[in-house]
């Protein structure tokens, strides 16, 4: 295929920033993309990464900071002069133009000849596997076909970067996981950087070469799917990859590890951010515990969903805390059993994080 990124080394974000009034929605982003990398902007709603995005369009200014490309300042040009390319969560095509015309809208404005945005669009509707969908209007197409066709829109004007803001939250659970495949194989066909925006830990695991994680406008966190899976720098962080119990502990040191006291219960953990004694959060997921007959911690199961292959389960703890678990033993409401974990999965952190 002919359609390619333009050619650049590296996007950078120096001190990116953005206010609304006396909110402080993004607080001094630094970030550095480089050619052909997919980063993931992962956090929960309100958190500032579709302001993240915006600014990066050029559909925000900012409130300080600075944006380059290679070594152009791009943050005080114009969106349309910036040559990104943008796919939005609800795709907007323009309902009353076809297929090849949403495609090609970009590069007319450009002013490109006829044949040549023929040739363009032509390409980009096998890029996205819909040549033969292109005389239809985007209301006669499936989700999944209109979230290609924005796709394609995006990528036949060549940009450098393509934005994505949560392009897959309107597509139902197959096509989701269908159109991740299909993203990322796009992505590396055309060789752009993509940033994409979402809130699904499991999207940004799948899909990103580094993930930022983002929490009241500030970077928490940068770096692979495997460091953010296996080693979270913060208990906020933790939580949300999946470590869904955040339990209060008291902490005494025992050699490499931490001894901790948590409800009457003695358990031991791996400090990440936390040295010796101290009032901490032992973070573990579900998947880490294991049920035990000899298990320290007892629990009386509050709930168990059964999920194919395992039992997701919560239940109570003696002092009342809620513990989430999974298991392959069959469990029902009601039972009394001990959950043990591996030490090296139960990661420590300070009480109070930033």
């Amino acid at each position: 295929m002919a359609i390619a990124a333009r050619d650049f080394r590296e996007l950078r974000l120096d001190g990116m920033s953005r206010n609304f009034g006396t909110v402080n929605a993004l607080k001094g982003v630094d970030l550095t993309v480089k050619r052909g990398e997919f980063i993931a902007l992962l956090g929960p709603s309100g958190c500032g990464k579709s302001t993240a995005l915006n600014c990066l369009a050029g559909l925000l200014t900012l409130s300080s900071g600075k944006i380059f490309l290679d070594a152009n300042r791009i943050d005080e040009l114009k969106s349309e002069d910036r040559g990104f390319g943008m796919v939005f969560q609800n795709y907007a095509l323009f309902p009353h133009l076809s297929v090849r015309k949403n495609i090609g809208f970009g590069l007319a404005m450009q002013g490109l000849p006829k044949a040549d945005i023929q040739r363009k669009v032509e390409e980009a509707l096998a890029i996205v596997r819909l040549g033969d969908q292109g005389d239809k209007l985007p209301g006669q197409l499936s989700g999944g076909q209109q979230q290609r066709v924005a796709i394609a829109r995006a990528i036949v004007i060549e940009p450098p970067l393509v934005l994505m803001d949560e392009p897959l939250s309107n597509l139902d659970a197959k096509l989701r996981l269908e159109m991740r495949a299909e993203i990322r194989r796009i992505h590396e066909l055309i060789g752009s950087a993509t940033i994409y925006v979402t809130h699904d830990q499991e999207e940004a695991l799948s899909l990103a070469d580094r993930i930022v994680v983002m929490r009241a406008g500030a970077v928490r966190q940068v770096g692979t799917p495997e460091d953010l899976y296996v080693r979270p720098a913060h208990a906020d962080v933790a939580e949300f990859m999946g470590y869904r119990n955040l339990l209060r502990a008291k902490a005494s040191k025992t050699s490499n590890l931490l001894s901790l006291n948590t409800g009457g219960v003695t358990l031991q953990g791996t400090p990440v951010d936390v040295n010796g004694e101290d009032d901490v959060i032992a973070a573990i997921r579900p998947d880490d515990f294991d049920v035990s007959p000899t298990g320290p911690l007892a629990v009386t199961v509050s709930s168990a969903q059964y999920h194919g292959h395992d039992f997701y389960c919560s239940g109570k703890s003696a002092d009342g805390t809620e513990i989430y678990f999974r298991t392959k033993n069959k469990v029902q409401k009601g039972d009394k059993i001990n959950l043990a974990a591996n030490p090296a999965r139960v990661l420590v952190y300070a009480k109070v994080t930033p």
